[in-house]
């Protein structure tokens, strides 16, 4: 199949666009209408192609820091002149960075209802390689709504009380209440800076370090950590737990993974510590 030309490229990028605003403004639209619609314009593309474009899309809108698409999980393996094409098109949007502004800073109220937390640990994303080289002549970055989402109080303590109230659960379904009873939500009672969020215990009753990152998006979103946390991990690498919750508004999960937060990351971007699992 032939490379894509720019006119493909700004037609699908205009209709995943038009997608995007619809979920961020939590409106319906229906995705295969979407390719329907696209398959009649794109001679020759077939719906596995246009879904690769879509998620390599969603792989640029990342490396910029904007929300993607959740049902188009990130896929880096891009021509590199589709970031130029994509960021063009979004700077034409009127509104859009209104939406993304929305989607970072609007509150999530309360919690979600009752979690089974037998089933909610999934495994990690696949190691992510983002593409670290780029055509552009200009610098359209604006704001990192990522970074901006994940200091989103409510999103972050909703994460927390999860992650928490999870500790709990573990050691008292392994019949450890003692240490259940032990467990401590550091960062509410003392405030960020420790290095971590929650400290708790393993079954042998020593202490673990847990940093929580949440997010209402997929678990192939970026997150961010401080200097703190990343030295805190280094010295502690062996008791240090990054547990991701991911999908916060809607049906929260989780992934766990130990170790020096470099280590844990297959990408880390060193200004704001910005790491991919």
């Amino acid at each position: 199949m032939a490379n894509w030309t720019r006119k493909e490229d700004e037609l699908i990028i205009a209709d995943y666009v038009q997608m995007l605003s619809a979920e961020l403004k939590g409106s319906p639209y229906n995705k295969t209408k979407h390719r329907d619609s696209l398959l009649t314009h794109l001679k020759g593309r077939t719906p596995g192609a246009i879904e690769y474009k879509h998620r390599n899309i969603s792989a640029v809108l990342i490396k910029y820091g904007k929300p993607y698409l959740q049902g188009y999980k990130p896929l880096p393996n891009y021509q590199l002149l589709l970031e130029e094409e994509v960021l063009e098109i979004l700077n034409k949007q009127k509104g859009i960075e209104k939406a993304f502004e929305h989607f970072a800073l609007n509150e999530a109220i309360g919690k979600p209802g009752s979690i089974d937390f037998a089933k909610w640990e999934v495994t990690p994303p696949a190691p992510y390689h983002e593409k670290k080289t780029s055509v552009r002549t200009f610098s359209p970055v604006k704001r990192n709504y990522l970074e901006i989402e994940q200091k989103n109080r409510s999103i972050g303590k909703i994460g927390e009380q999860l992650v928490y109230d999870y500790e709990i659960w573990r050691l008292r379904k392994a019949e450890l209440p003692r240490l259940a009873n032990t467990v401590k939500w550091v960062s509410k009672e003392q405030g960020d800076g420790a290095g971590f969020d929650i400290l708790s215990k393993n079954e042998n009753g020593k202490d673990i370090f847990i940093e929580v990152k949440s997010t209402s998006l997929g678990k192939e979103s970026p997150f961010f950590f401080s200097e703190t946390e990343n030295e805190f991990s280094e010295i502690n690498s062996k008791s240090f737990f990054l547990y991701r919750v991911f999908d916060v508004r809607d049906e929260p999960k989780i992934f766990i993974k130990n170790g020096k937060l470099h280590d844990i990351c297959s990408f880390v971007r060193a200004t704001n510590f910005r790491g991919f699992v």
